[in-house]
């Protein structure tokens, strides 16, 4: 998949429960079968699902979600029944009840995003850290920069002197 895919699988990963999930209809879009059949699939083989893979989302979190994306409202053509969100184990179980060649191909990109995704979480910690590590290092110096110039201060008295020479032309 191009990268111009992966940006948009990107977008359609979300952070619910503190875990990145995408939905049962954005999957459906990117596997080109109608949502329904993905849930129908995921229906005949609950084993495979367990709760770490899919869940249900509550209503506040669909309302959340729905608010951040604009859908469309129940009464205009939207939803009947609250979404399922697929975890990235379960992306990866989907692999195995939807036996397309489409499928397959998508599988790929979803899960090469999803470990993108998780290395460039692992870079921004690092990164984190380097920078706690800095910002302690930076106040120790200036501590002791600022204890040396008032003791400083206490040994040396500013002297100007009473009478200057005059310097330049006359």
């Amino acid at each position: 998949m191009s990268a111009a895919g992966l940006s948009k699988i990107e977008k359609m990963i979300y952070i619910i429960r503190d875990q990145k999930v995408m939905l049962d209809s954005d999957l459906a879009e990117l596997y080109g079968v109608e949502t329904k059949a993905i849930n129908r699939q995921v229906l005949r083989n609950k084993d495979r699902f367990p709760k770490d893979f899919m869940f249900k989302l509550t209503s506040e979190e669909f309302e959340l979600l729905r608010c951040q994306n604009g859908t469309s409202n129940d009464g205009r053509g939207g939803r009947r029944y609250l979404p399922n969100v697929f975890t990235e184990g379960g992306v990866a179980m989907l692999s195995s009840v939807l036996t397309s060649e489409r499928a397959a191909l998508v599988n790929v990109s979803i899960i090469r995003t999803f470990i993108r995704l998780r290395s460039f979480l692992a870079m921004e910690n690092q990164i984190q850290d380097r920078v706690t590590k800095l910002e302690q290092g930076t106040n120790k110096l200036f501590k002791v920069v600022f204890e040396r110039l008032d003791s400083m201060e206490e040994l040396t008295e500013i002297r100007i002197p009473a009478k200057r020479k005059r310097i330049g032309l006359k």
